[in-house]
């Protein structure tokens, strides 16, 4: 087992006091960094020795810190959510970096996103696609049925599951030179699609959730395939091309 270090860095991190004022890099000198803390803890550590010298802190997003939440979106040397493969942020240890290594922070960019203060974004066009239709809507009375009563083939549940697993970081969006948002909706339309608790609400739900991202003012999707090689949940290029089956199903009926 490889014994703990401290490490020198040179941070280089966006600074914008809201989505109306110019933003800018700007430049930190952090020392003692330990090579097992998260690059989370490595944020705090910096923003404590701001504070002790009376300067504003980095404002930056974090909830969970375990990799689920997916508030944590951060652009680290060109990378969403750093070097490290199919993690976020705050699993990515300061162990992937080198003593003297000169590291960029920013926010993700784009229109959907705009910038809230330094690193955090507004990701709430997420919140308003998966309102328009990434849900199960069920009116019960009585007895509700055994969930374990309607078969799902082994084949489809795993599919759903690896969609459901899509925790919406907006790694997709910010890694897409078009600042597509089409992994995200393709995820949670397929982690309906695939189960049949979903196929009532399929064609509305498609067609709203469409509807809605183009309304956000996300860009198109040319299947360059950077979303799926960012996503720190490693969710499928599949999930847009049944999307498009379902949304062109949707449109004919």
């Amino acid at each position: 087992m490889a014994s703990n270090k401290n490490i020198n860095i040179h941070l280089k991190i966006w600074r914008q006091k809201n989505a109306k004022t110019k933003g800018s890099i700007e430049t930190y000198k952090l020392d003692n960094v330990s090579t097992d803390s998260s690059f989370l803890e490595m944020l705090d550590q910096l923003n404590e020795q701001l504070i002790n010298t009376q300067k504003e802190p980095i404002a930056f997003d974090h909830d969970c810190r375990e990799g689920i939440c997916g508030a944590c979106s951060l652009y680290i040397n060109g990378q969403a959510h750093g070097p490290a493969s199919q993690v976020t942020t705050c699993q990515l240890h300061m162990r992937s970096f080198k003593d003297g290594d000169t590291i960029y922070v920013e926010p993700w960019r784009s229109k959907a996103f705009p910038v809230i203060k330094d690193l955090i974004v507004d990701r709430s066009s997420f919140d308003r696609i998966q309102q328009a239709g990434g849900f199960v809507s069920v009116n019960t009375s009585g007895n509700t049925i055994d969930a374990n009563a309607t078969p799902v083939p082994k084949h489809d549940a795993d599919r759903a599951f690896e969609a459901a697993a899509c925790i919406g970081c907006g790694a997709c969006v910010a890694s897409c030179k078009n600042g597509s948002a089409m992994l995200f909706v393709g995820a949670k339309v397929s982690q309906y699609a695939l189960l049949p608790q979903g196929k009532v609400e399929a064609t509305q739900r498609v067609l709203n959730m469409v509807r809605q991202m183009d309304e956000e003012g996300f860009g198109n999707c040319t299947n360059t395939g950077a979303c799926e090689v960012e996503c720190p949940k490693g969710i499928s290029l599949e999930n847009i091309a049944r999307m498009n089956r379902e949304y062109l199903f949707a449109s004919i009926k």
